[in-house]
């Protein structure tokens, strides 16, 4: 847990590595007044620990654990550092390289559930996101929107610009984009900073624009960087999973699944979890209590740290009806915590359309007592037959999660 300094509530404890008397949110109000005219005080120990990277050998991939009936396997290889993932209705796979600035095509032309097709379709600086909508495939940057129309055999026209002008990036220029129920397109901006107030208002948001670029609007604010989003089948309603404020600790903050509203404020930089408060930067204009007011507060919170970066709804038949309308996340792992979190997929269970709980689906990439890493997952999306494929970034494979009962 986090190592705090507490002025009077505990007094005797002058530092504390596990609170128990003491609940976060006693922390807070104690040492994080409403307004200035008191001094904010808070000792705080952060860590960092990055598991050293080994190969993704045969033998290691043959470790990898899921449910009962599910075999993962490797799709393709040797992709540089693959990113976010998008499939065309008849299999098409295309894949961002963002520190390549490529976008690369892979087929399966004897259905055999491996890659043997490999072709560069885009070459676009920092290409990360990608979606398809009316036969074209969608490519964001970190400042620039893309479309091009897709041929026949899944290469795509020279892509054309349809915005040149979304925020610069700061910490967090991972562009994510989909489109929703309403026909509108949605583009993820993260924070520029760990925890700041922001000069442009288009930053710590989602956007909303026509399919066009124009229209651009935002939908909602106080995301620090909510790369994973998509719309439950049913409800139609938006999800999202936030990354939490860096620095606060082994323990918080947690990650948060947010059910994304329009209009709707998530409180980051000055609130975390439920309306706790950050001790820096402290509101400008109004008070904690303030913000808190009008804040939305998430639905669940996970381990610390973790990084979230895609989210799948599962909506076909190959896994178990138990799947049907449960969301598939990839975890890219830790490095501000002194043991790893994240490091696999999870699956977010959900009932009468709300998230109740979050549960490991793909782990075992943590090695050697968790030392060590063979796998930080990133983009995921599901084929034509029903399986999953997600991509991992630091050797290069893209995997696929196959059920057979």
């Amino acid at each position: 847990m986090n190592t705090v300094r507490l002025s009077s509530l505990c007094a005797g404890m002058l530092l504390i590595t596990v609170l128990v008397a003491c609940k976060e949110d006693e922390v807070n109000k104690i040492n994080i007044p409403e307004t200035n005219e008191q001094p904010t005080s808070s000792v705080i120990t952060g860590n960092v620990f990055e598991p050293a990277l080994v190969p993704a050998t045969n033998e290691r991939i043959a470790q990898l654990k899921a449910p009962a009936g599910f075999t993962v396997t490797k799709y393709a290889d040797q992709l540089g550092k693959p990113r976010q993932l998008a499939v065309s209705s008849t299999g098409n796979v295309y894949v961002s390289d963002r520190t390549a600035g490529t976008v690369t095509l892979l087929r399966d032309t004897n259905s055999d559930g491996v890659a043997d097709a490999k072709q560069t379709v885009a070459t676009l600086k920092n290409a990360h996101g990608l979606t398809i909508h009316a036969n074209q495939l969608y490519i964001v940057t970190v400042k620039e929107l893309y479309v091009a129309d897709m041929n026949a055999d899944g290469t795509i026209s020279q892509p054309r610009q349809l915005l040149n002008d979304l925020p610069d990036a700061g910490q967090h220029a991972n562009r994510t984009i989909a489109f929703g129920p309403d026909g509108m397109l949605y583009i993820t901006v993260g924070s520029t900073c760990n925890a700041c107030e922001e000069p442009n208002p288009e930053n710590a948001t989602i956007l909303r624009a026509n399919p066009d670029g124009t229209g651009r609007t935002v939908f909602a604010k106080g995301l620090r960087n909510t790369i994973g989003f998509g719309w439950h089948p049913q409800t139609k309603e938006l999800f999202g999973f936030d990354h939490g404020i860096d620095w606060l600790g082994d323990e918080v903050q947690g990650e948060e699944i947010n059910q994304i509203k329009q209009g709707a404020d998530y409180g980051w930089p000055y609130l975390y979890g439920k309306n706790q408060y950050n001790p820096h930067p402290r509101p400008t204009t109004g008070t904690y209590a303030d913000y808190a007011a009008k804040a939305t507060q998430p639905l669940l919170e996970y381990d610390p740290h973790a990084a979230p970066l895609a989210w799948q709804f599962y909506t076909q038949s190959q896994f178990p009806a138990e799947y049907q309308n449960d969301a598939f996340v990839t975890m890219r792992g830790s490095w501000n915590r002194t043991k790893p979190s994240g490091y696999k997929v999870v699956r977010v269970h959900f009932e009468n359309g709300t998230p109740v709980r979050v549960d490991d689906f793909v782990t075992g990439f943590l090695v050697d007592n968790n030392q060590a890493q063979f796998g930080r997952p990133v983009g995921i999306a599901t084929l034509p037959d029903g399986s999953l494929i997600f991509s991992e970034d630091n050797n290069g494979v893209i995997y696929r999660v196959s059920y057979k009962q």
